[in-house]
């Protein structure tokens, strides 16, 4: 038992002394993956915007007066992890954008969260790219109590029951260029969730919905003459089917036998 406790000590030594900080502090973004390239919409006025791409989604949040800006996501038991961010950019105020190729912006990740470091005590926006597949976007609200907007890709919709869901409520959707745009003027809530679907999915929902009232139509219309086949068999052997009359009193057929 001493030599199993000894061996786990030692693999714990070396992979603190590896550099493997994940679990014991953080460790620098790779610069290269920090200058990759991405578009982002800085005229955006929403304190948070989310561009949902196919592949990827891109973010771009409004700083004043921030040294640092923490991105994170929260897990399934409610854990935060970190996000491995992207394409990092900073515009400053003025409309200048620099990068981490250009500037002292860098980003460090823990395993709780990532840590974008600004070049000093700024104002402006952050934007960064995140990796993601699927037909959901989640995320918590970075900036509190801000104004919010989420775009979702081309070819694809939110606002039906069972097919999407948009979360928190009081929100605002338009279409714009073909993309449907869903903004709130203040979040509250602790994170945003947007289920979407593809529009074929809307024509197979909708093809699968016709052909379930087509056989549910032809079910009924089965059953009926099937029952009304066997009411005309019984008329025809003669058996009565009338039901007596559920509002008649047996007190007003008269007297009982031999007393009438």
């Amino acid at each position: 038992m001493k030599r199993r406790h000894l061996l786990l000590v030692a693999v714990l030594a070396l992979v603190a002394l590896s550099g493997c900080t994940g679990f014991f502090g953080s460790e620098e973004v790779d610069p290269e993956r920090l200058n990759e390239n991405a578009s982002y919409d800085w005229n955006t006025s929403a304190d948070g915007t989310i561009v949902i791409e196919e592949s990827k989604y891109t973010a771009v949040y409004a700083v004043e007066n921030e040294t640092t800006f923490d991105v994170y996501t929260v897990d399934g038991l409610g854990r935060e992890r970190s996000v491995p961010i992207s394409a990092l950019r900073f515009r400053y105020e003025n409309g200048t954008v620099v990068s981490a190729a250009n500037s002292s912006l860098s980003a460090s990740e823990s395993r709780q969260r990532t840590t974008v470091n600004l070049s000093g005590n700024v104002s402006g926006k952050v934007g960064y790219s995140v990796a993601r597949t699927g037909k959901r976007f989640a995320s918590p609200t970075l900036v509190e109590d801000g104004s919010y907007t989420v775009v979702l890709p081309p070819n694809t919709g939110a606002g039906i029951p069972f097919l999407s869901r948009i979360s928190p409520g009081g929100y605002e959707s338009e279409t714009v260029d073909g993309q449907q745009v869903i903004r709130w003027d203040e979040v509250t809530s602790d994170q945003i969730v947007v289920r979407y679907y593809l529009d074929r999915d809307l024509w197979l929902f909708g093809g699968l919905s016709a052909i379930a009232i087509a056989i549910g139509v032809v079910g009924t219309l089965y059953y009926y003459r099937q029952l009304q086949a066997v009411i005309r068999r019984r008329q025809e052997a003669g058996i009565d089917l009338e039901e007596d009359d559920g509002d008649d009193d047996p007190r007003d057929r008269g007297p009982p036998p031999g007393m009438r």
